[in-house]
């Protein structure tokens, strides 16, 4: 198994995917106001600017900028996943006792895959491409026709910023 070492760049923007252990699945969609508050909670304990951020069915795509001092990207993403998880299991009859993947033993419950991809971006083109393959995930994977018909966007948030200013 390769020894990979995540790039610990501090102030660093970052693109993340993160998916959950059963591909397929809705849970993210189904329990949205579950991940909205383990984000907000997380947030605050521990900032970190969302630059985009678009949930599908079973996965994440976003971008986050990290604090100048902090490189921790990754204490950040075990706390919403933690939180998710935890909520969800109890709310949600069909996670408890044996969860989503069959890989882990009886009464473990594993609702998201172990690891997530990320990328650190290199410049303004490299945040352009990886902002756009990040918004239009959406209509790439035939949920909806156009971007801005996704619910759960950040598309959303910067159109209501766009029409404040």
């Amino acid at each position: 198994m390769p020894n990979y070492v995540r790039p610990k760049v501090a102030g660093a923007t970052v693109f993340f995917t993160v998916c959950l252990a059963q591909r397929g699945d809705s849970l993210l969609i189904d329990h949205i106001d579950v991940l909205r508050e383990a984000v907000r909670v997380t947030r605050a304990r521990r900032p970190f600017e969302i630059e985009a951020w678009v949930v599908l069915p079973d996965h994440i795509h976003c971008i986050w900028t990290l604090p100048p001092n902090d490189k921790n990207f990754a204490h950040r993403w075990g706390a919403i996943k933690a939180r998710f998880s935890k909520h969800v299991r109890r709310t949600d009859l069909s996670l408890r006792g044996g969860g989503v993947n069959p890989a882990l033993r009886k009464g473990e419950v594993g609702i998201w895959q172990k690891r997530f991809w990320e990328h650190h971006i290199r410049g303004p083109q490299d945040f352009a491409d990886h902002m756009q393959f990040c918004l239009s995930s959406p209509v790439r994977a035939g949920y909806v026709s156009h971007a801005d018909d996704w619910p759960f966007s950040s598309l959303h948030r910067d159109m209501r910023r766009k029409s404040l200013a």
